[in-house]
């Protein structure tokens, strides 16, 4: 296969490197031409146009992303693209409608649901090993924010960071969110409260079968970055992402024992790879789209519903933002 990959910021970077290991063709791109003159050198790759290719890998920032969708669409080659699809739901409704009537294969990069916990917990809750789902808490923090010009470009905490547990509540429980009651707090930086954005967040979601799932999030985790999900039904309860390097202590004496995890690419380091082996799959034809333009317009509309609902001070109802 001949994959192109456009975009070579961080994660554009990991992306390379992995896909250096399972292709034969490369094909780099970047704004800054000398980097990927550079990153082509070094990784055995070559710059050119990524949508001349079998396959192409979109990791640039937000605002391009469905710019590269649509034309990844009119000349029919499979993408993957970083979440989100766009940075606003009319945006995404246009992806998801383009890539509908080309046909085109789209994979949005959801990595969670190729993490080894996260995917056991599906399985297990599926296969009736938790009984009947009650309660879910889900939680992601960042041990430091990120800098203050990306914060006042990234749509908030709920559209940056909680689309991915909003994501992956979806996946593992199969279930809609009715409803949506969102808060938060600024303890940090000023550039947050001047961007209308929270460093600090919490929320409480109510399924459309009454289970109960509550949330929070952080900018500001000061023993490691953190993110689980817990999921207590009526036989046993699960934790997906508690293990050894969990930035956890017991008041009991417990220490998990290993360094916390430093940020979210070490954490999901081997969830990225096989992302991207999902993908490329998807792009031969021998699996469908592990994660369609649909599922993130899906996961937008919880963060559309959590984000309106911090501004107001209510319970927003889903149907309020899906019409």
């Amino acid at each position: 296969m001949r994959v192109g990959l456009l975009g070579l910021g961080r994660i554009g970077m990991f992306h390379a490197a992995t896909l250096s290991t399972l292709v034969d063709d490369l094909v780099v791109s970047d704004v800054d031409h000398t980097r990927a003159e550079e990153v082509a050198g070094r990784l055995k790759a070559r710059v050119g146009d990524p949508f001349d290719a079998d396959a192409v890998v979109i990791a640039t920032p937000t605002s391009t992303h469905a710019e590269a969708l649509l034309r990844a669409s009119d000349l029919g080659v499979p993408a993957f693209c970083e979440k989100p699809a766009a940075p606003t739901v009319a945006e995404t409704r246009r992806v998801a409608e383009a890539v509908k009537r080309s046909g085109v294969a789209v994979h949005i990069g959801f990595q969670r649901r190729f993490d080894a916990g996260y995917t056991a917990a599906r399985e297990a809750l599926r296969g009736g090993e938790l009984g009947e789902l009650h309660r879910v808490h889900l939680l992601t923090a960042d041990p430091k924010p990120p800098a203050a010009g990306y914060v006042a470009l990234s749509g908030g905490i709920f559209r940056d960071c909680h689309i991915h547990d909003f994501d992956i509540l979806r996946w593992v429980t199969g279930r809609e969110v009715d409803t949506v009651y969102a808060t938060g707090s600024n303890r940090g930086e000023a550039f947050f409260t001047e961007a209308g954005d929270v460093d600090n967040s919490a929320a409480l979601l109510i399924m459309d079968d009454g289970t109960l799932v509550t949330l929070q999030g952080s900018r500001y985790n000061g023993a490691g970055y953190d993110v689980r999900m817990e999921l207590a039904g009526t036989r046993a309860t699960w934790a997906a992402g508690l293990g050894y390097r969990t930035p956890l202590r017991s008041a009991e004496g417990f220490d998990p024992g290993g360094d916390p995890w430093p940020d979210f690419q070490a954490r999901f380091d081997a969830a990225y790879v096989a992302e991207m082996r999902a993908f490329l799959a998807m792009a031969r034809g021998e699996r469908e789209s592990p994660c369609t333009v649909q599922d993130a317009l899906s996961a937008l509309y919880l963060a559309e519903a959590a984000d309106l609902s911090l501004r107001e001070g209510r319970p927003v109802r889903l149907l309020e933002v899906t019409k």
